[in-house]
């Protein structure tokens, strides 16, 4: 009787996904076939999925995994994520305190979806993170101010429309935490193997 070989072991990735970057390994869409792609920054195995997306201008951490199972636990109501945003002016008590009520967006199918309270606080002194490949914007637009959010959900570009819901749109935004995984030093474009992910 011929025995089958074992499975293969699960792997997981922790990615800094810098700046220009889709989440994704490939495309069909005429569209973006210029883009740039989580392939050219790692050799990743096959069967290798995105934990969740970050958009194309957004950056920092992308989990990545080859088991299935991990990736739908990962991505389960409750998980917390962590994002600081630069934002557009100096931001106020009063907008901090509607992000962590809850503030209507649009639908990308329209409507409106109330986001579910979070946790938001303003960050100072901003965060040390390397310069983004593209300049965000020169200093003599105005001010700018960094929070930290908190979310235990995922909508469409959430952050970014809840900032510009309470009058502060994002100039640029890091993902910094998934569960218990933080992004820490890992530099852009950094890929680090781990045996398991850390719970929240």
């Amino acid at each position: 009787m011929e025995v089958s070989p074992p499975a293969p072991l699960p792997r997981h990735f922790v990615l800094h996904k810098p700046y220009g970057y889709l989440s994704q390994f490939r495309s069909e869409a005429v569209k973006e076939a210029k883009k740039r792609f989580l392939g050219e920054l790692h050799a990743f195995p096959p069967g290798t999925m995105a934990i969740g997306r970050l958009d194309e201008a957004s950056e920092g951490l992308l989990l990545l995994t080859t088991d299935g199972r991990t990736s739908d636990a990962v991505r389960g109501p409750g998980v917390e994520k962590e994002y600081y945003a630069q934002v557009d002016g100096l931001v106020t008590d009063a907008a901090l305190a509607q992000l962590r009520a809850g503030v209507a967006i649009g639908r990308p199918g329209g409507g409106q979806h109330q986001t579910a309270p979070c946790q938001a606080r303003r960050l100072a002194p901003a965060p040390d993170f390397a310069p983004r490949t593209r300049r965000v914007r020169d200093d003599r637009h105005g001010p700018t101010s960094w929070v930290a959010l908190v979310l235990t959900e995922g909508k469409f570009r959430q952050v970014r429309k809840m900032t510009a819901a309470v009058g502060f749109p994002t100039l640029r935004l890091v993902r910094v935490r998934v569960g218990g995984e933080w992004l820490g030093d890992l530099a852009p474009g950094a890929v680090r193997e781990v045996a398991a992910f850390a719970s929240g």
